[in-house]
């Protein structure tokens, strides 16, 4: 096994991760950042929360803290000291007053997808050991149903809508007001609990089946070493708005969007639905946001449609080359038209989860629309690399935060191999999994990822390790990369990348697409709508990117269809399940 050493890269005079450019507050745990941030932030409103046609309730950071408090309370009272407790639901201020309840003092958090359906949901609950959960009205029957079984430990259920507590079911707020008596009556079990940051404290599932989903133990070390790397590279403040967005019980979500926003005394607000971004942009003024390139692809899309209908597409265009080496600042100045559209005030958009358009990355930037973006895994807590202000390349993922290293493995010619990373932010392992040993050695995480890493230390995602087509020629074929060309054709929802072995040589593999796409779309753009006139359109497209690479990328072969792929709950490709499924047919 090969390395590449940041001592063999040419002419580096510095280490190959992000320097710290802000301050950040010291933290050792999310307690004493709890602590901390009360004292620095306490009048700052943390979240607002829609309850009307421009009806707006309130909470402070100081208040939201002191709810905390009264719930960990209540919860050690129900005997749930030191277990497991797990929580379920769309984005809701209640979900982050329940994680940080348990987290902070009363036993293990366990955030659940809440698009997983019911046998699988019951699954994980048993897996973990599960003796208490919070969650929404849309889980109930579920919920209560699986409590009656007999194969878990679950106990204790806790609706965070009800406002009233009733026969085997708690209200959460009913709790907060019995923590808050038991708090005036002395009991500060939960205020002086002790942490011990190096222990497992959360509980995440990966995405996949429940058979094949592992389960990541992070801890607060793990969680806050990350915040504070964030915290020293990023430009947010008390004074910023976050629009959570995300599905919260993802890492990605929860770590940059609702323990940093708490973390710097910023506001949160949630996101009426996908359909409602811009318009929650604008409402809320808000200034940044943590999300995937799909929702900023829609974004654009949308400004432009806008300002081609408004008849100003062709002076933007034009504004845009002529003022492209002018700074971010000036560029918010002369596209102040466009800003406006997001509300006036986004200050950053952080895009990860899944590899961003270059060519979208660049139109933003173009625009004063400071989008950058960043890579990482459940398994790292989870930023690993972000781009910022001061270190920023197109394309690439950013150098990597602070205090993680990165390094590539059994790199070909072409500088490409998997990437490897350590650092305090590194899980604790996978619980009870002994297949920990091929990811985690000598504390370096093995990603799975391909990448490159340049001399200055940026780093370029190519694609899954175990994506990667091997032609009989020895050359690699990254999937990803090519799927993104499909994407940008007109019509094109998502595609999917597939060897498929020649009939007359069985050595030989020639590579081949399905295309999801969309009808209505295609009719529109193109005025066509039948299957034969969609099916030539997309192969005269496909022939057009053919001739843009070299012949052994070429595609050869195309499958077309208006069905999705098949995609894990956070919306990623199952690439053995979608090859499985076109071997059927």
């Amino acid at each position: 096994m090969t390395f590449k050493k940041i001592c063999d890269i040419p002419n580096i005079g510095e280490r190959l991760m992000c320097k710290k450019i802000y301050n950040c507050l010291e933290i050792s745990d999310l307690k004493d950042m709890l602590n901390k941030t009360k004292k620095l932030y306490e009048n700052k409103i943390a979240f607002q929360i829609r309850v009307g046609d421009k009806k707006y309730k309130t909470f402070t950071h100081a208040e939201v803290r002191n709810m905390i408090d009264a719930l960990g309370t209540a919860l050690i009272d129900l005997g749930l000291k030191n277990k497991r407790i797990a929580i379920i639901g769309e984005n809701r201020y209640e979900w982050e007053l329940a994680y940080l309840s348990v987290v902070c003092g009363t036993g293990i958090v366990v955030p659940l997808d809440k698009s997983l359906p019911e046998n699988e949901l019951e699954s994980l609950i048993q897996r973990s050991e599960i003796e208490a959960i919070f969650y929404t009205n849309k889980h109930a029957e579920a919920i209560e149903k699986i409590k009656y079984s007999e194969k878990n430990k679950l106990k204790h259920l806790i609706s965070m809508e009800s406002d009233k507590s009733k026969e085997g079911i708690y209200s959460i707020n009913e709790l907060i007001k019995q923590g808050k008596k038991l708090l005036e009556e002395g009991d500060r079990s939960f205020i002086d609990a002790k942490i011990n940051p190096n222990e497992m404290a959360i509980m995440l599932f990966t995405s996949g089946t429940t058979s094949a989903s592992k389960v990541v133990a992070l801890s607060h070390k793990n969680i806050c070493s990350n915040l504070m790397d964030i915290g020293s590279i990023l430009d947010v403040t008390s004074e910023d708005t976050f629009l959570s967005v995300l599905p919260i019980h993802h890492v990605f979500e929860c770590t940059v969007g609702f323990l940093f926003s708490l973390y710097k005394g910023s506001k949160t607000v949630f996101c009426d639905g996908i359909r409602h971004i811009i318009s929650n942009l604008n409402e809320y003024k808000v200034s940044v946001m943590a999300c995937v390139p799909a929702i900023y692809e829609r974004i654009f899309k949308i400004i432009r449609a806008r300002l081609e209908k408004e008849g100003k597409l062709e002076e933007i265009l034009q504004y845009e080359e002529k003022y492209k080496n002018c700074s971010m600042e000036k560029k918010k100045e002369i596209f102040k038209e466009i800003h406006d559209m997001l509300g006036g005030k986004i200050k950053l958009f952080i895009s990860g989860a899944a590899s961003l358009d270059r060519n979208i990355e660049e139109r933003y930037r173009l625009l004063g629309l400071n989008l950058v973006q960043g890579y990482g895994l459940t398994e790292t807590s989870p930023v690993v690399a972000i781009g910022t202000n001061k270190y920023y390349k197109t394309g690439s993922i950013g150098k990597t935060v602070p205090s993680v290293d990165a390094k590539i493995v059994d790199a070909g010619k072409d500088g490409i191999g998997e990437l490897i990373v350590k650092g305090p932010s590194v899980m604790l392992g996978y619980y009870e999994d002994k297949k920990v040993k091929s990811t985690l050695k000598d504390g370096w995480f093995y990603t799975g990822d391909l990448a490159r890493i340049d001399e200055e230390g940026y780093i370029f995602i190519c694609g899954r390790k175990k994506s990667v087509i091997v032609l009989k020629n020895g050359k690699n074929i990254f999937p990803e990369e090519m799927e993104n060309l499909v994407n940008k054709i007109e019509g094109v929802t998502e595609s999917f990348i597939f060897g498929k072995k020649c009939s007359e040589d069985k050595e030989n593999i020639k590579i081949n697409v399905k295309i999801v796409f969309d009808r209505n779309v295609i009719k529109n753009s193109c005025n066509i709508e039948t299957d034969e006139e969609i099916y030539s359109y997309l192969q005269n497209e496909i022939r057009k990117i053919n001739k843009t690479m070299p012949s052994y990328k070429a595609i050869r072969g195309m499958i077309v269809t208006e069905k999705p792929l098949i995609k894990t709950t956070t919306n990623k490709i199952k690439r053995q399940a979608n090859l499985d499924e076109i071997e059927k047919t």
